[in-house]
C-alpha cells in the first residue's frame, strides 16, 4: 500500500485545513488508518486513527472536539478535518495504515504501523 497525503498549508489561528491520505497499490478498506504528527525538534506523536469500518475513533486529548478523522472507502481515501487550528498544531502530519491482524486499541502507536506516508506540513500562525 502507498499512501499519498496532501492538504497541508499555512493557515491562521483559529482556521481549517482539511487533510486527505490517498491509498493506491491496493485497498486498504481492511485497514486501520492513522494521523501522527512530528513537529520541529520533538518526537512523532499521536493525533488520530480510524477503524477499517469507521465506527471506532481514537483522538489525542488535545485535538478532541477540534479535529474530525474520517474515510471513504469507496474512495480509498481517509481524511483529518483540523478546526480551530492553533500554532502548536504545527507539524509534519503522516498518515499511516495498519495490516489487518493488529488491534485498534494498538493503533495509538507508530510501531504498530506498516505503511506511511510521506507527510504533509502544517503551518499555524499565531
Amino acid at each position: 500500500v502507498q499512501l499519498q497525503a496532501s492538504g497541508g498549508g499555512l493557515v491562521q489561528a483559529g482556521g481549517s485545513l482539511r487533510l486527505s491520505c490517498t491509498a493506491s497499490g491496493r485497498t486498504f478498506r481492511s485497514n486501520t488508518v492513522g494521523w501522527f504528527r512530528q513537529a520541529p525538534g520533538k518526537e512523532r506523536e499521536f493525533v488520530a486513527s480510524i477503524s477499517w469500518s469507521a465506527p471506532n475513533k481514537y483522538y489525542k486529548d488535545s485535538v478532541k472536539g477540534r479535529f474530525t478523522i474520517a474515510r471513504d472507502n469507496t474512495k480509498n481515501t481517509a481524511y483529518l478535518q483540523m478546526n480551530n487550528l492553533k500554532p502548536e498544531d504545527t507539524a509534519v502530519y503522516f498518515c499511516a495504515a495498519q495490516t489487518r491482524d493488529k488491534t485498534f486499541y494498538s493503533s495509538q502507536y507508530d510501531y504498530s504501523y506498516a505503511y506511511w506516508g510521506q507527510g504533509t506540513l502544517v503551518t499555524v500562525s499565531s
